[in-house]
C-alpha cells in the first residue's frame, strides 16, 4: 500500500483523474494477468515525469517505468510500489489502421500544472528527414508520421506493439530493422534529475540491449534519422509486413511477442520445436502451435502459469539441445 503522504505528494503534481491506487496489471499489459499495483500514474509531460521521478527517488519509493506492457510478465501478486506510464489508458491507437494515415503529433488533455511549456511524452514532430518522437508514442504512430511524410527507414517499427521509450531499452527490430539504424540521438533524464543528449552510438544498442538497460536512467524523447522515400512503397512495404506478421504469428491471442531471445547461430522457436514442447501447456498458457517462439495465453492463464511454462522451455532446450534460452520477456511484481 501507498503511504497516505507519498499520496498527497504525488497529487500535488498529477490530477487525481491520472492516478489509480491497487490498480489490476492485467488490464495494462499485453499477457493480460498480473495482480495489482499499489499505484499507476499517467505522465504527460517531461515536467510532470521530471517532477515524479525526483520525488520517488528521494523518498525511495520504488517505481517502474511501464510502455504498453508488450514485454512484461506482471506477477500474481501485483506490484509493491508505483508504476509510471506515458500512455494513457484510454488514449486511441494513434495508427491503427496502417492503410490509412496516422496522426502526426500527440495531444495531452488534463495535463495537470506542469503542461505549460513541458514536451508532452507522446509528441511526434518531423522537420526535414528527421523525426522526434516522445517516449511514450507509439512505433506504429512514429512508423506512420514517417511513411506520411514519405520518409524511410522505419516501416520495421510499424508492426512493433510498444512505445519509443521502450523501443529504446530494448533496441526493438524486427525483419532487418532496428532502432540501432535509425536513432540519431536520444534525450535522458538522468538519476540526479539532469537532462543529457546521447547520440545513437552512445547509446550502446546491440541485440536486445541498449545503455538504458545498465544506467537508471528515462529516456524522454529520440530523435530519428531517415531517408527520403516514396510514400506509396513505404505504404505497401509496411502492409506487406503486417500481413506476414499475421500469418506467421499467433496475433489472435495475448503474448508478449517473441519469448526468447535469438541465440546465435539459432532460433529460439526451431529448438523450442525440436525439444517436443509444440503446444506444451501450463494451465492457461501454451507454447504456440503457430510459433514456437511464442508463449500465449490461450484463456485463463495466470502469470505463475505463463513463468513456469517459460521456466521449463527453458530447461527442457538445455537438456534436448545443451543452449541456455535467455527470456526477452521480464518479470516485476510478485510471484
Amino acid at each position: 500500500m501507498i503511504h497516505k503522504s507519498l499520496q498527497e505528494e504525488i497529487e500535488k503534481i498529477l490530477p487525481i483523474s491520472r492516478i489509480r491506487y491497487n490498480e489490476p496489471m492485467d488490464r495494462h499489459c499485453s499477457f493480460r494477468t498480473g495482480g495489482p499495483a499499489d499505484a499507476l500514474v499517467f505522465v504527460r509531460t517531461e515536467g510532470e515525469m521530471a517532477e515524479l521521478l525526483t520525488l520517488l527517488r528521494g523518498l525511495g519509493q520504488d517505481f517502474f517505468i511501464l510502455g504498453k506492457g508488450t514485454n512484461l510478465l506482471i506477477g500474481d501478486g501485483g506490484y509493491r510500489g508505483v508504476i509510471v506510464t506515458a500512455v494513457g489508458a484510454d488514449a486511441p491507437d494513434t495508427a491503427d489502421d496502417l492503410s490509412q494515415s496516422g496522426q502526426a503529433a500527440g495531444s495531452s488533455s488534463d495535463a495537470g500544472p506542469l503542461q505549460e511549456n513541458s514536451p508532452a511524452l507522446d509528441e511526434i514532430r518531423v522537420q526535414g528527414n528527421r523525426v522526434t518522437a516522445g517516449a511514450g508514442a507509439t512505433l506504429k504512430a512514429v512508423a506512420i508520421a514517417a511513411r506520411d511524410h514519405g520518409l524511410a527507414g522505419l516501416e520495421f517499427a510499424a508492426g512493433i506493439p510498444g512505445t519509443v521509450g521502450g523501443g529504446l531499452v530494448m533496441n526493438a527490430g524486427a525483419y532487418g530493422g532496428e532502432m540501432k539504424q535509425v536513432v540519431r540521438s536520444v534525450r535522458m533524464l538522468m538519476p540526479d534529475g539532469s537532462l543529457r543528449v546521447m547520440t545513437g552510438e552512445e547509446m550502446e544498442f546491440g541485440y536486445r540491449t541498449s545503455v538504458l538497460r545498465r544506467i537508471p536512467s528515462t529516456a524522454l524523447s529520440a530523435e530519428f534519422e531517415l531517408e527520403e522515400g516514396d510514400r506509396e512503397a513505404i505504404r505497401a512495404r509496411i502492409l506487406e509486413l503486417a500481413a506476414e506478421r499475421r500469418a506467421k504469428q499467433p496475433l489472435e491471442y495475448p503474448s508478449a511477442g517473441s519469448t526468447f531471445k535469438r541465440p546465435e547461430g539459432y532460433f529460439a522457436g526451431k529448438l523450442i520445436m525440436d525439444a517436443g514442447l509444440r503446444g506444451y501447456s501450463v494451465g492457461g498458457a501454451q507454447v504456440s502451435e503457430k510459433h514456437c517462439g511464442f508463449v500465449i495465453n490461450r484463456g485463463g492463464a495466470t502469470s505463475t502459469d505463463i513463468r513456469r511454462l517459460i521456466e521449463d522451455v527453458q530447461k527442457k532446450v538445455f537438456e534436448d539441445a545443451g543452449i541456455r534460452l535467455e527470456r526477452e520477456v521480464i518479470f516485476l511484481g510478485e510471484f
